[in-house]
């Protein structure tokens, strides 16, 4: 398709044209996804420095609300007993560059029928997989103190990494409070407490060294794809646009 303007005509050739069509979209799709997470990435660290900051010490109990979101980072304190005969190994994480688990405990409180599940830390893996590192604890009435938390995430979910395996400590990839709560037949909060590193029965424990891509740096990112898509435009325009001989 021609299309003539004054002294000059622009040509659309199908395979230039096909390739601006589909490669435009993507761009401007990609620096809007950059921005996304700019936004989400300020939420994020103004949830955890108000989290950290707060005095607000929350007792848990059956009737904590069940929204991790709100309730993300704030420091917790509960009384009861650990279930020793049932953890749970978080296979495939990483410390100091070594493989290793994280030991997940259920925490039942006092005078309840509800637990939640808490993160005492990093262990490593031995030499031969096949024998799990020893995780044992006392189930003695106790009071305990942490941070709340979502349970880690994956990048790529494989199907069935949610299934921990039949024997007790059970290994799994993934952490779903759903499928374990129907494992120890007993319900589970939809987050974890990862414990204080003062607090005794614990292991590695390293809860304030994740680091996080900057907001500034999304919009950096998502600039650069803009500036692209802008660069994309001016070349394919450059390219079918010609001025006549006549």
């Amino acid at each position: 398709m021609i299309i003539k303007a004054g002294r000059y005509s622009i040509k659309f050739e199908k395979g230039p044209t096909v390739a601006y069509l589909c490669l435009l979209p993507l761009l401007l799709a990609l620096g809007i996804w950059q921005l996304g997470r700019s936004d989400e990435k300020r939420h994020f660290l103004q949830q955890q420095e108000q989290g950290a900051a707060s005095a607000e010490i929350i007792q848990l109990s059956a009737d904590t609300e069940n929204d991790v979101e709100r309730l993300r980072y704030k420091k917790a304190i509960a009384t009861g007993h650990y279930d020793q005969a049932h953890q749970f190994l978080i296979d495939n994480q990483i410390s100091a560059g070594k493989v290793g688990y994280l030991v997940l405990t259920p925490f039942v409180l006092q005078g309840e029928a509800k637990a939640i599940l808490v993160n005492r830390g990093w262990v490593p893996l031995n030499r031969d997989r096949s024998v799990l590192p020893d995780v044992s604890i006392t189930n003695e009435q106790t009071v305990i103190t942490g941070r709340i938390n979502r349970f880690p995430s994956v990048g790529i979910k494989l199907a069935g990494a949610e299934i921990p395996t039949d024997s007790w400590p059970s290994v799994t990839q993934v952490v779903d409070t759903a499928v374990l709560a129907k494992k120890l037949a007993y319900p589970l909060f939809p987050f974890q407490l990862e414990l204080d590193k003062d607090q005794q029965a614990g292991f590695r424990r390293e809860w304030q060294t994740t680091a996080v891509m900057l907001p500034e740096q999304h919009t950096a990112y998502a600039i650069q794809w803009f500036a692209l898509a802008i660069t994309l435009t001016i070349l394919f325009i450059g390219y079918s646009c010609k001025r006549n001989d006549n």
